[in-house]
């Protein structure tokens, strides 16, 4: 008996150690499979990356690039982030024309702008001036006030546009160009033959062209948003104010009023050239009844030769009268008498 159990035990430890062994074995292939498996997930990860990198690099769309950069659909920009063109006029009166207009001036230069149009009138009294002014855009608010304080503010109008999303679609409008002219000229210094040399050259001009013109559009939205202008118009004590501007009216009525304005204004021109004609008709008229009095003159009188001195009267010819032609049978009548 004690045998037998001596027997089992030993063939209990022998199936754990090959259980034991065997469970080893798994972990270790599972092991080298997980870490043959992993090399190829670094591999693929690292090739993501420089994907990644290069999608990065690659130029965006203009709505991919809009929501990058805050446009619609992305991350609402702040007020200061925002590109907005600032407009303002104001019409101010003065005791002295030249003097507040040379303050102003001063004062626009000193807060980094300069004067874009100057149009003055000296006439005592009566004297006017409008100066155009570009200052920086942080500097427009506290500009119109500081030149409010110079006089008398008669006149004053404000206006602004946000012109975020143009900058934005322009900015990746360009940069799209960009990379369409580089890749013509790559195909350009590839080019073998004559036909794909002249082809590829009316392309690259026409994409650089149509990249320069967008280049000028963001220019000029940059000078914009940059520099604020503000219109100042100087008056004196006895100048007469401008008249405000016209709205810009539509609608039914407008389009009436437009109309009969147009109208009464075809009218007064016809009358003009009706006025200016009336003379000439009446002279006209009187010629034709000279004209026809004489005319009726030389028909009703009879025609008479003057006979001149030493010479002898010129004879009338008596009125012939008209005979009619003798019957067709006039000569066999006379054949039978």
């Amino acid at each position: 008996m004690g045998s037998v159990r001596r027997r089992r035990a030993l063939t209990a430890l022998a199936a754990g150690g090959l259980v034991a062994a065997l469970a080893l074995a798994g972990c270790g292939s599972n092991d080298d499979a997980g870490s043959t498996a992993s090399a190829p997930m670094s591999d693929a990860g690292g090739n993501g990356a420089d994907a990644q990198k290069a999608a990065e690099g690659a130029p965006q769309a203009p709505q991919e690039q809009a929501q990058a950069q805050g446009g619609a659909g992305g991350v609402e920009l702040a007020v200061d982030q925002r590109q907005i063109i600032y407009t303002g006029s104001i019409t101010i009166r003065v005791e002295n024309v030249e003097r507040t207009a040379a303050e102003v001036t001063s004062m626009a230069t000193g807060a980094g702008g300069f004067v874009g149009g100057d149009k003055r009138t000296d006439d005592g009294g009566r004297s006017e001036a409008v100066l155009t002014l570009r200052v920086p855009a942080s500097r427009f608010t506290a500009m119109v006030d500081d030149i409010a304080d110079k006089g008398t503010d008669d006149r004053r109008s404000i206006s602004t546009e946000d012109v975020t999303e143009d900058v934005v679609d322009l900015d990746a409008r360009i940069t799209t160009q960009q990379a369409r002219v580089a890749s013509a000229r790559r195909l350009l210094a590839q080019a073998k033959t004559i036909n794909d040399l002249v082809t590829l050259e009316n392309e690259l001009g026409k994409r650089e062209a149509d990249l320069a013109s967008l280049e000028g559009k963001k220019r000029r939205l940059d000078d914009l948003t940059a520099l604020s202008t503000i219109t100042v118009t100087l008056l004196g004590p006895d100048a007469q104010a401008p008249a405000p501007p016209k709205s810009d009216d539509t609608g039914f009525l407008a389009g009436l009023r437009g109309g009969w304005h147009a109208f009464t204004a075809t009218v007064g021109v016809m009358l003009t050239v009706l006025g200016a004609l009336v003379p000439w008709l009446v002279l006209a008229g009187l010629g034709l009844l000279v004209f026809g009095y004489v005319r009726r003159l030389r028909r009703g009188r009879p025609a008479v030769a003057l006979a001149g001195p030493g010479l002898p009267a010129a004879r009338v010819a008596p009125p012939t009268v008209p005979t009619q032609p003798a019957p067709a049978d006039e000569p066999a009548r006379e054949e039978k008498a």
